[in-house]
């Protein structure tokens, strides 16, 4: 590939000799009209009529029965595990090819992650390695699956769809219902992408999703829980609030809690957002149609499966070598263009280089050869 060639072109999609950013929010809709009603009702904080109204919408958007917005992904995902019962020295199987937020949330309970394989198609949680790891070392008992190395209670299953492309995720369902496995989605990059009819987050038993400022929408900060379940629901809402009892004026906890509800402010902005999510869907899946002429003739540009609706979040090559990687990597930002590798596999972070892991092929040839490229939406 012409590298040369390369930054000329996206010079020209983003019109601009300056700074091209990886992925940046696009405000065009009623954000500053919402902020300015919640700055001039005072309520600011995790009360307010903005974040009862996203919650409703985000449920009625992705047909998933309840929500509970909070402060990001990662608290998001930790409320998850806590709600579906993972415990301190309990074992969550999940992907090594992911944001660390994964592995961090998995750590808040207690618990140790153990990290699974990827599909090279899907760059998410494999169904054949998964059963394969199971069939291993799992060990159903009267109260649910045991790792029979360790003898610890592996007690959640958290697939990522990375960069917002579907996992084979109703495999990754079927296989830990066999085996009695909670499946939470990490669906953080996922929202507006659907896997064979059903929106991310609907398959898992609960789900989690992000609006950091560089997701296909943004609270600035921001995530929100999902579920068919209410009592998950409910329960995940009790203690995002500090598990404060109701009640009109007295404070009682029965139980530790968390400060993890997002804010109305926030709440303000991220409505307006997905308010205008289905023309950012158009407008970012236009510009890969542009990338897709670029590189006509290659294998360089990475697609989702044939069975997803992507919500085309981030855009990603695959090249040869880790060599070549490197090469494009340093002449791109070198000329003002982001782009980024993907992230260090987990278990080559210190804090998880002794968890357990099976052979990890895929993810290991992924992390040499994955690049994100420029991917905001434009005016």
């Amino acid at each position: 590939m012409d590298i040369r060639s390369f930054n000329s072109f996206v010079k020209g999609l983003f019109r601009t000799e300056e700074f091209v950013p990886l992925h940046q929010p696009l405000f065009i809709g009623n954000e500053k009209s919402y902020l300015n009603k919640v700055i001039d009702s005072t309520f600011v904080s995790s009360v307010g009529e903005f974040v009862n109204e996203f919650e409703e919408n985000f449920s009625n958007y992705t047909g998933i029965e309840e929500s509970v917005a909070v402060v990001n992904g990662t608290s998001g995902l930790h409320l998850c595990l806590k709600v579906v019962g993972v415990q301190p020295f309990d074992e969550v199987l999940t992907q090594s090819l992911t944001f660390v937020a994964t592995a961090n949330a998995i750590s808040y309970c207690g618990a140790s992650p153990i990290f699974i394989d990827v599909d090279i198609d899907t760059m998410g949680l494999s169904p054949k390695s998964l059963l394969s790891f199971l069939n291993e070392y799992g060990e159903k008992r009267e109260d649910g699956t045991y790792n029979k190395k360790t003898n610890r209670k592996i007690s959640a299953c958290v697939p990522m769809h990375t960069f917002g492309f579907m996992c084979r995720i109703d495999e990754i369902v079927q296989i830990c219902k066999k085996w009695d496995i909670p499946v939470i989605e990490d669906a953080a990059e996922a929202l507006g992408s659907y896997y064979k009819g059903s929106s991310a987050g609907s398959y898992g038993q609960i789900s989690a999703f992000s609006f950091n400022g560089n997701k296909i929408i943004t609270a600035g900060g921001g995530g929100i829980i999902c579920s068919n379940r209410i009592d998950l629901i409910e329960k995940a809402k009790f203690l995002s609030t500090t598990a404060k009892n109701p009640h009109k004026w007295e404070y009682f906890h029965s139980e530790i809690g968390f400060n993890y509800r997002m804010p109305n402010l926030n709440a303000a902005l991220v409505l307006s957002q997905l308010e205008n999510l289905k023309a950012l869907i158009e407008n970012k899946k236009q510009l890969f149609n542009n990338y897709q002429d670029f590189f006509k003739g290659t294998n360089l540009l990475v697609h989702p499966l044939k069975q997803t609706n992507w919500n085309h979040w981030l855009f990603s090559i695959c090249v040869e070598s880790i060599e070549e990687r490197n090469e494009f990597l340093k002449a791109t930002n070198d000329s003002n263009i982001m782009t980024r590798p993907i992230w260090s596999l987990m278990f080559k972070l210190p804090m998880y280089e002794n968890c357990q892991r099976d052979d990890q092929k895929n993810s290991l040839y992924l992390e040499q050869r994955i690049i994100n490229i420029p991917s905001s939406a434009r005016l």
